[in-house]
C-alpha cells in the first residue's frame, strides 16, 4: 500500500556532498517516522537518521554534524543531505517508513553511495 522509490546517489570525492531523496506513494496517511539506513557489503544494516511525525531528528554518531534528514510534506518526499562525505560513508542507502500500527513499515529498493578518490 506504500511505496518507497530513492534517488540521489552516485559517485563523489572524499569532502564532497550528495542529497538523496525518498519519494512516497499509496496510503501513507498514518506514518510515524521516517528514516535512513545504509547497508555497505559484508555489514550489517544500520540506522544513519531518522525524522517522526511531529519532526524530531535523531542520528547515527557517526554521521553527526554532517548528514541532515527533511521532509516536504507537499511532495511527500524525505531528504537525505549528506556533507564532508568519508570513504567510510560507502553503502547502499535505503528509505524505512515506520506505520502507528506496531510492526507495520516500508521500504525503499536502496540507492548506491560511492565515496572515493
Amino acid at each position: 500500500q506504500v511505496q518507497l522509490v530513492e534517488s540521489g546517489g552516485g559517485l563523489v570525492q572524499p569532502g564532497g556532498s550528495l542529497r538523496l531523496s525518498c519519494a512516497a506513494s499509496g496510503r501513507i496517511f498514518s506514518i510515524y517516522a521516517r528514516d535512513w539506513y545504509r547497508q555497505a557489503p559484508g555489514n550489517q544494516r544500520e540506522l544513519v537518521a531518522t525524522i517522526t511525525s511531529a519532526g524530531y531528528t535523531n542520528y547515527a554518531d557517526s554521521v553527526k554534524g554532517r548528514f541532515t534528514i527533511s521532509r516536504d510534506n507537499a511532495k511527500n518526499t524525505v531528504y537525505l543531505q549528506m556533507n564532508s562525505l568519508k570513504p567510510e560513508d560507502t553503502a547502499v542507502y535505503y528509505c524505512h517508513y515506520s506505520d502507528y500500527n506496531p510492526g507495520v513499515d516500508y521500504w525503499g529498493q536502496g540507492t548506491q553511495v560511492t565515496v572515493s578518490s
